[in-house]
């Protein structure tokens, strides 16, 4: 009984976890990162 808790549960938490990386992909969050993430760099050697 408790193992079909746990099965039950690792499934749940991996189908909100794909549910949310394909809403995120949708809204093009990795590009703002990915934004962020260059203009951060190019601050810290000082160029932007």
């Amino acid at each position: 009984m408790r193992t079909k808790a746990v099965l039950w549960l690792r499934w749940g938490l991996l189908g909100t976890a794909l549910v949310l990386l394909l809403l995120g992909l949708l809204r093009q969050e990795p590009l703002d990162i990915l934004q962020k993430a260059v203009k951060l760099c190019l601050e810290c050697i000082g160029i932007g």
